[in-house]
Formats: structure tokens, sequence, C-alpha cells
């Protein structure tokens, strides 16, 4: 029977990770405010938590059964598809903002959403004008 781990360590564990997904959020959402300018890297956080990146690391996996990029990459793409639900800004624009150049952004938006930030855009208009074609058609 394995040792069981001390309620001590395991409240610490969770704390670590509260905080670091507090400080992701807070980032990105400084990054598509404009706030910040530049992304940070895991090691930052990991600095912001007073704790070594292998730690945060191995805490995150171990409480949320993620690695901490996941996470944050999560988060961009949450924030990204806010972004592109604004027909006034460009794709190239939404990348900036996320400190993407416009391919590599398309890369990583194609890569956890299936398809490109410019058909997620169009999905939405459609969705937006469907409701009002279906009104014109009733009416």
């Amino acid at each position: 029977m394995p040792t069981p781990i001390p309620k001590k360590l395991l409240a610490r564990q969770h704390e670590i990770t509260a905080d670091f997904t507090r400080l992701v959020h807070a980032h990105v959402d400084d990054l598509a405010a404009g706030r910040a300018t530049e992304a940070l890297e895991i090691r930052d956080f990991a600095g912001q938590l007073c704790i070594h990146p292998t730690h945060l690391s191995n805490t995150l996996k171990l409480t949320t059964g993620e690695a901490p990029c996941a996470i944050y990459e999560r988060k961009l793409v949450e924030v990204s598809k806010e972004l592109l639900r604004d027909p006034h800004q460009s794709i190239a624009t939404v990348a900036a903002r996320l400190t993407y150049d416009p391919s590599n952004f398309t890369k990583f938006f194609k890569r956890f959403v299936g398809i490109t930030p410019r058909q997620y855009r169009e999905q939405v208009l459609l969705a937006r004008l469907a409701p009002e074609k279906t009104e014109a058609v009733t009416s």
C-alpha cells in the first residue's frame, strides 16, 4: 500500500495549480487588452510563483493531469475565439495582439480548433446571419 500524501502537501499542490491558472488567465487577458506586449513562458510563471519550472510542471500534471502549456494554450484559444468574433479586427491584428505572427497564429489556431481563424470567423458570421434568414422567411 503506497504511503498517503500529507494533507498539507496536497493543499500546497492545489494552491500552486490555482495560482498558476489565475496568473495565466490574467496574463492572456492582459495580452488581449493590450496591457502586455510579450507572451510569458512557463518559466516566467514559475518564477512569479517562486518555484522551479519542473516543480510547477510536475505539480500541474499531478493535480490536473495536464502540462502547464496545455492550460496556457487552452486560454489562448479561448481568447483567440473571442477576439475573432469581432469582424472589425483583422486576423493579423488578433495574431499580433496575442504575440503571434499571422502564419504561426493560423497554425496554432488550426491545431487546437481544427479550422483556420478565417474559417472560424466565417462560421461565426454565418451563425449570426442564420437567425435573421429564418426570421425573414417566417415573416
